[in-house]
């Protein structure tokens, strides 16, 4: 059984968690479960998924929850309590962080973020999977801080559909970082009930379910910008959520690997 590490198909998958879940944020199939790649060239070319129904536009929230989030992921560095393992070595660490990382759709991207913790990591999926998932809601939380920012300023401005575009992008970040929250929280009760096979695929389906909505959440923030003409905002903030959906992606690809193994 494995507690100790502070982070980052089947039919029990969608049972109902004891930890309520907003359903209107969940996804509607197994299917989003499976992580995805982006789309060629960006997130806001024409050539595109449904695009949402346009929501009503409001205000955004005030940057500061978001800020102090990042604060005290900042000031909460990821590491282990468990005992030294003698056997242990930090090349050792990194090796198992780098085979770890194959199983997810960007294994580059998924070792660079991940390789300075193998300290914390060591040989362990679920130390991984936890690391991964935080490393996620840091760069979710930073990307939803700076969107905020964006939102306020375009009160001001003249082109009305960037201003809609990043009020509902706010909003998708927003609800992905209460997920991805969720799943954290979640994957620190893991085992905690003792090596019950039952008790850890009910635990591991409400991390899958709450990472594959925070998935698409992340992904549908940039639909609005489809109909907002080129330039430097649009195309930052589409390259900005790229790179945060790839390290969604990549976390819900570890904890699918996590998942399979049966047991805490």
């Amino acid at each position: 059984m494995d507690t100790h590490v502070v982070p980052g198909l089947h039919s029990s998958l969608f049972k109902h968690p004891k930890t309520p879940i907003n359903r209107d944020t969940l996804p509607s199939s197994p299917r989003a479960l499976i992580p995805r790649k982006n789309k060629p060239n960006t997130l806001c070319s024409q050539e595109s998924k449904l695009k949402k129904m346009p929501t009503q536009m409001q205000r955004p929230l005030l940057l500061l929850p978001f800020f102090l989030t990042s604060l005290l992921l900042y000031c909460q560095p990821i590491s282990t309590v468990a005992s030294p393992d003698p056997t242990f070595s930090p090349s050792n660490g990194t090796d198992y962080i780098r085979s770890g990382c194959g199983a997810t759709l960007y294994p580059e991207i998924c070792y660079a973020s991940l390789s300075r913790y193998a300290s914390a990591v060591q040989n362990s999926p679920g130390r991984l999977a936890r690391v991964a998932i935080k490393v996620s809601l840091l760069r979710t939380s930073h990307m939803a801080a700076y969107v905020s920012n964006l939102s306020r300023q375009s009160d001001f401005g003249a082109d009305n559909r960037a201003a809609a575009a990043l009020h509902d992008c706010f909003s998708n970040l927003g609800d992905a970082v209460d997920e991805i929250r969720g799943s954290l929280k979640q994957m620190r009760q893991v085992g905690a009930a003792g090596p019950s096979t039952e008790s850890f695929q009910f635990q591991m389906g409400n991390v899958q379910t709450w990472m594959s909505a925070a998935l698409t959440d992340e992904d549908t923030c940039t639909d609005g910008f489809e109909d907002v003409g080129d330039g430097e905002v649009k195309t930052e903030v589409c390259n900005r959520a790229a790179d945060v959906k790839k390290l969604t992606s990549n976390a819900l690809a570890l904890v699918n690997s996590y998942a399979a193994t049966g047991t805490p």
